[in-house]
């Protein structure tokens, strides 16, 4: 594919552009359709998969390091999809409960130009970003796998099991709660303060940060380049999560008071780690 110049233009990653682009059109059109704006979390988990194993299809699975990165994200896109369905995200009406709010905030008109410019073209570019570090990786292909790179997929695989254990012990609280308020039975606590909720109120979003911050370690690796375009990716995740983190803050201590004082004793975001009161 080829819908517009671009300076990868020819290449397997500028190849992943053009599909970015075709799918944040389809993201936009369903929005507008269906009025709902959860397509984009839909798209989330499968999109990076699709995008390395393009540029490892590309470069006839003959690089080793693009193989690793590949298999490192097929792997993360596997447990995430699977966590994002089993919570009902990829059911009619799955739309997450955040955009409500949004709705609320920007009004209709104000909504569907946020849809246009954030929602779907600006993410779907986000998505696309912070996967570009296996274009890095394609181009210095000559370089040999090395020990930076051991290390940075097995800091990689620790933060998996992080976000995975993270999500397990989130489910299992949820899941626990549902059944106690159907049966009637008194629930001790509304939110989830336990198991690695006690080091970060949010150590999934911890460990999804840290993972592509650690992806882009590969393109140093392979180009010996510590500063490179291909980092916009994950500076520009951390810029979306904080805001999402914070509307996830807000929306928490609206219904339960009792999570200010969760707020005032917890880090937000890195364990052991707090930026001023919160």
């Amino acid at each position: 594919m080829n819908l517009i110049e671009h300076p990868l233009a020819g290449t397997p990653f500028g190849t992943a552009l053009d599909l970015c682009l075709i799918l944040a059109a389809l993201v936009w059109l369903l929005g507008v359709v269906t009025r709902e704006f959860s397509w984009i979390d839909r798209l989330w988990s499968i999109c990076p998969p699709v995008y390395c194993l393009i540029v490892a299809f590309g470069t006839d699975f003959a690089l080793p390091r693009v193989n690793l990165m590949t298999g490192l994200v097929v792997l993360w896109g596997a447990r995430l999809t699977f966590n994002f369905a089993r919570k009902g995200g990829y059911r009619p009406g799955g739309e997450d409960y955040r955009w409500a709010s949004v709705r609320e905030g920007v009004g209709p008109v104000g909504m569907q130009v946020l849809n246009l410019t954030f929602v779907s073209f600006g993410q779907m570019l986000l998505i696309w970003l912070f996967t570009s570090p296996v274009h890095q990786a394609a181009v210095w292909g000559e370089t040999p796998l090395g020990w930076l790179d051991f290390a940075t997929a097995a800091l990689f695989l620790v933060l998996f099991v992080g976000e995975t254990v993270a999500d397990e012990q989130m489910w299992a609280f949820q899941q626990d709660k549902k059944r106690r308020i159907e049966a009637g039975e008194e629930v001790e606590s509304p939110f989830m303060t336990s198991g690695l909720f006690r080091f970060s109120r949010h150590p999934n979003y911890f460990c999804e940060i840290a993972m592509w911050v650690v992806f882009y370690v590969f393109g140093v690796a392979a180009s010996g380049q510590w500063l490179h375009w291909t980092g916009l990716g994950f500076i520009l995740l951390i810029a979306l999560f904080i805001p999402s983190m914070r509307l996830t803050e807000r929306i928490s201590a609206s219904k339960y008071p009792a999570y200010r004082d969760y707020q005032a004793s917890t880090p937000a975001l890195i364990p052991g780690l707090r930026f001023g009161r919160r």
